[in-house]
């Protein structure tokens, strides 16, 4: 089976109080997608449950990302979620309250349906 990449999807989400990288990464797919509406499938002979959705969530601390509760963010299709170095963390002037800031790749594929 060979993927063909039909949409790619970016979005940023911010925890401004606690450090929370998952709650930053939900917003960032939210973000990334709220704005779709992919109706183009149904011209592909596919539905929504047909398509790949594989999201790169960057986050300062990825080993803090639950990649699980990142997924759920996404209403269709098989869903990868990985989580690597990246973002930005503001540091905070007054005490211990940065801001974490992720930023969201999500690009959706679907089988081509040629074998290979």
């Amino acid at each position: 089976m060979t993927r063909v990449r039909c949409i790619t999807e970016m979005g940023m989400g911010v925890d401004v109080h606690g450090r929370d990288a998952t709650k930053a990464a939900k917003r960032a797919v939210s973000d990334a997608i709220r704005h779709s509406s992919l109706g183009f499938f149904r011209m592909l002979g596919k539905t929504a449950n047909d398509m790949f959705v594989d999201v790169t969530i960057a986050v300062p601390n990825p080993e803090a990302v639950d990649t699980d509760a990142v997924a759920r963010e996404l209403p269709y299709g098989t869903k990868t979620v990985k989580a690597i170095a990246g973002g930005l963390e503001i540091p905070s002037d007054v005490g211990n309250d940065p801001i974490l800031i992720a930023n969201a790749a999500v690009i959706v594929s679907f089988d081509d349906g040629k074998s290979d």
